[in-house]
């Protein structure tokens, strides 16, 4: 014979409960902002304030609502590392371009190479 238990149930284990997988999709579907102000003063003096903000969503949640800078960002993103390096690649061309043309002005006598 056994007796019941005296402590209840632990959560997630009862038949109608949602189980973490159902809990993390509602609110990777529906998204959840935590927002804070943490301030430290001393006198009137504010010496410091930080401010937290948190979202958590799903990339297409995200992206609905207009936040997409890990796109843009060359440390997470392998095709903005790509458009920087042409970016970059672009703006010397024109720079070595540009001291060419310096160079070869009429006028001007070339600086000769140090040997």
């Amino acid at each position: 014979m056994t007796t019941p238990g005296r402590f209840p149930e632990p959560y997630g284990q009862q038949g109608s409960g949602a189980n973490l997988a159902d809990i993390l999709e509602r609110v990777l579907d529906k998204g959840v902002v935590i927002a804070g102000d943490i301030r430290i003063n001393l006198l009137d003096i504010e010496l410091l304030t930080i401010k937290l903000r948190l979202i958590v969503a799903s990339v297409d949640k995200a992206k609905e609502m207009g936040i997409d800078w890990w796109e843009t960002d060359p440390a997470l993103s392998s095709r903005a590392r790509r458009d920087e390096l042409a970016r970059e690649n672009a703006e010397l061309r024109e720079r070595l371009a540009r001291l060419e043309e310096l160079e070869l002005e009429p006028g001007r006598t070339p600086k000769k190479e140090a040997p």
